[in-house]
Parts: structure tokens; C-alpha cells; sequence
């Protein structure tokens, strides 16, 4: 179909940036992004294919600044979009709505930036004060947004995908089909994946396990109507492939030392070194059965060796893969009406 993005993406690293992401809302991280986003708005390519991919990417990338902060939930991110793409293609939604709804995948915890260390890396069992603070995440997560000319395209999915069909949700307690569809499917997927993905206080659960808790808790949790559509992905193993990954056919490997999930990214190759940026340790990565293994070399990562770097390779084919079927015509509609209803931060 003649219109629609085909447009590489090139993307720089920007290491010395992520360096930044454990700042608190007002901090460097947040004026990148503003950085970003204005630089965007004003470009003088607003209504080209380019354009359009660079706008994707600056929001994929701050979205990565979150899951950068903490070492245990390395992939998360773009398992959330895979499982939403996939649950949208099951529920017949057509190429456009399925990009839409993997990329509210990818985005949904873009708020998580705005919440302190102490909290969202904490080992133990949250008080009631510092859960009230996590769910002001989603809230967080649109007003970054506020001015970005692709802000309402995500806002359903960054704003309300921890809402339940029986209102007891949250930011808004919404219920039933006051809940849009994006956040129905992004919470499920959301869910599934915080349950079969080790934690420090606990290892992941089963496959079967998590399906269980999906299926005992349809219509008060979950939507009904997409939780089954989900257990029958999971019970004909079209799931599979992404558990336990962090991106196409790269499994998640743990450290061995103290148990968060080493970062291999699509672009490592043998002999490569890699870092615990928890314990330090360092690790050269070793082929074996046609999967690259991280084996401890006994030395240590020094400062510049533990700075997140941020994963070009996988964010550039996030956007390509999440943007393809959306026709141009829709992004040069959210430029030109883009959401102005709350003031940027």
C-alpha cells in the first residue's frame, strides 16, 4: 500500500545520555527527552517517512532508559509489545491497530522514569507508601508525553493498562468497557510477564502457572474476552519463543555471581565482553549449540564498563517492525492535531 513507512532506522548511541536515568523527574533524563521531543516538533521534516521514524525512536529510547535502571528485567519491554502484537493478530485487528498495540506494548511503563531507585529496584515488599507512588506511573508516563505530536497514538496504553474490568484499578478505576482495548491487551501481557520472569525476591513461574492465575482471574483482573485469546496463544506454545528472552532468539541469561539478567544484545558476537552492573562481574561470551554464553572471566567491570548503553539494534527494529503498517497519513494527522490539553511539565 502506497504510504506507508518502509524507512530504515539509524540510531547513535547514546551512552553518556543513559548515564543519567537513576536522575528523579526533574533531572537530566527528563530534559533529554524534552530535548527530543521539541527537536522533533519544530524539524522541518514533519511530513516524511524520517520524520515519523525518528519521532518512534525518541520514544522507544527514553522508554529503554527505564527498563536500563533495573538489572532484573532486561527484555521486558519488548516481550510486553511481542505478546500485545500477538494477541492483537489473534483478535483479527487489522495491520495498523496491530502496530499500534505493540508499540503501547513497548511504551506502557514509560512513567517508571519518574519513580525513585529505592523504589522500583527495592527487593522487599513495598509499603503502602511507596505502592501509592507506583501507581502514579501511568499518569507520569503521559504527562512526559504532553506536547509530543505522537502522545494520544500511546496514551491508552501508558495510562491505563493496570485498570481491571472490576474497578479496582488504578489511576481512574475504570471498569469493564470503559477500559480501552490497547490497555485490556498490554495489561494481560503486562501480567504474564511479570509472573514468568525471576524477580530478586523470587524466580519466574511456569508457563502453565501464569496461565492459571489469567484464567482464575478473567472479568475481575483481566478482560475475558482477551484473556482467553491469550490462553490459547500460551496452550499452543505460540508464546514460547519470547519467554525468558530479551529479544528475537537472544535467551536471558542470569549472572551467576548474585542472579540479574546479563544484556546481550543482538549485535554481540563471540568473545565480546559483557557486565553484571550489579555485582560488577565480567563475562566474554562464549558460542555454544549456535547461542552465545556468558562465561565469568574472574575479573571486574570498572565505571565506564557498567554505564548502560542503549540497544540501537533492537529499537531500530522495534520501530520498524512496530511503524511498517502505519500509514503516513496517520502520523501527519496526530502532527497537525497533536495532543495540547495538558502543559508539559
Amino acid at each position: 500500500m502506497p504510504g506507508r513507512l518502509k524507512q530504515t532506522v539509524m540510531i547513535r548511541p547514546l551512552k553518556r545520555q543513559t548515564k543519567q536515568v537513576n536522575t528523579p523527574v526533574e533531572g537530566n533524563a527528563m530534559n533529554l527527552f524534552q530535548q527530543l521531543r521539541q527537536s522533533l516538533i519544530h524539524s522541518p521534516e514533519k511530513r516524511t517517512e524520517k520524520y515519523a521514524s525518528q519521532m518512534m525512536a525518541s520514544l522507544l529510547t527514553m522508554a529503554w532508559f527505564v527498563e536500563a535502571r533495573d538489572p532484573y528485567t532486561g527484555g521486558h519491554l519488548w516481550r510486553v509489545s511481542r505478546y500485545a502484537r500477538l494477541l492483537a493478530e489473534k483478535a483479527g485487528e487489522n495491520a495498523a491497530e496491530t502496530a499500534m498495540i505493540s508499540l503501547g506494548g513497548f511504551l506502557h511503563d514509560l512513567g517508571k522514569i519518574a519513580i525513585p531507585d529505592s523504589i522500583l529496584r527495592k527487593t522487599g515488599p513495598l509499603t503502602d507508601e511507596e505502592y501509592d507512588i507506583i501507581k502514579t506511573h501511568p499518569d507520569l508516563g503521559y504527562r512526559m508525553l504532553a506536547g509530543h505530536p505522537m502522545a494520544r497514538l500511546v496514551k491508552d496504553a501508558i495510562v491505563a493498562h493496570h485498570e481491571r474490568p472490576d474497578g479496582r484499578g488504578y489511576p481512574k478505576k475504570l471498569a469493564q468497557e470503559e477500559i480501552p482495548k490497547v490497555a485490556k491487551i498490554v495489561g494481560i501481557c503486562d501480567a504474564f510477564d511479570a509472573m514468568t520472569s525471576h524477580r530478586p525476591y523470587r524466580a519466574g513461574m511456569p508457563k502453565e502457572k501464569a496461565l492459571s492465575i489469567i484464567r482464575e482471574n478473567m472479568d475481575s483482573q483481566f478482560d475475558i474476552y482477551y484473556a482467553d485469546l491469550f490462553l490459547q496463544l500460551g496452550e499452543e506454545g505460540v508464546l514460547d519463543h519470547i519467554i525468558a528472552h530479551s529479544d528475537e532468539g537472544i535467551p536471558l541469561r542470569d549472572c551467576p555471581m548474585c542472579g540479574p539478567t546479563l544484556v546481550i544484545r543482538r549485535e554481540h558476537q563471540e568473545n565480546d565482553h559483557i557486565y553484571c552492573r550489579n555485582c560488577t562481574g565480567e563475562f566474554v561470551l562464549k558460542l555454544q549449540d549456535g547461542l552465545l554464553q556468558p562465561e565469568p572471566t574472574g575479573g571486574q567491570g570498572q565505571a565506564s564498563d557498567l554505564e548502560p548503553e542503549l540497544d540501537t539494534g533492537l529499537i531500530a527494529a522495534t520501530v520498524q517492525q512496530s511503524v511498517a503498517d502505519l500509514p503516513v497519513e496517520l502520523f501527519t494527522r496526530y502532527i497537525d492535531h497533536g495532543d495540547s490539553s495538558i502543559p508539559i511539565p
